[in-house]
């Protein structure tokens, strides 16, 4: 199975591209903040039972994919300092475990400007994420973006004037999924 790991700051149009990339190469989707909303309903955000749960789930939806035969999956994740060092780890142990398991490190990226304004939109009221500029900027500030050990990505994709549309052809034509399907 092929995970198409997904990365970067929230805004950067993750979702966005996944679902275009889903479109074109037949991948399935799994939206972190799918997670992330389902235990912070009953776990404080950044928690010792929040974390090891999200975590945990995130790893049981990536075994099933694999015992599935998946062939590929998109995975959407915002780098966070509540993310155990461990898990990239953890992630690549389960996709790559059996011969033919590859992960596929892509990070999204986009200008400051970009990002604020896309932070803003009322789209991202929906899954609950991050939408007040100002709480980024406290964020930021406060080193909450930390990278859990993510390898050099394979790509990566500036979204600040690249259409999801196209960014998803990029992600396709440079890492080979034109066949895949789920």
């Amino acid at each position: 199975m092929k995970l198409v790991f997904l990365y970067g700051l929230p805004g950067v149009g993750k979702l966005t591209v996944a679902r275009e990339l889903s479109k074109l190469c037949g991948c399935r989707i799994f939206h972190n903040h799918l997670v992330v909303d389902l235990v912070n309903s009953v776990f404080e955000f950044g928690s010792e039972p929040f974390v090891e749960l999200r975590e945990a789930i995130w790893l049981a939806v990536f075994s099933k994919a694999v015992a599935a035969e998946l062939e590929c999956l998109i995975f959407t994740f915002a780098i966070d300092r509540t993310v155990q060092k461990s898990f990239i780890g953890n992630v690549q142990s389960v996709i790559e475990g059996n011969s033919h398991g590859e992960v596929l490190f892509v990070e999204l990226t986009c200008s400051p400007e970009e990002l604020e304004r896309r932070i803003a939109d009322p789209s991202r009221r929906k899954f609950a994420k991050l939408n007040s500029v100002t709480q980024f900027r406290e964020l930021q500030e406060s080193g909450a973006f930390v990278d859990p050990g993510i390898p050099a990505a394979q790509l990566v994709v500036d979204t600040t004037d690249l259409p999801a549309v196209e960014a998803a052809k990029l992600i396709t034509s440079k890492l080979g999924l034109e066949s895949c399907e789920s």
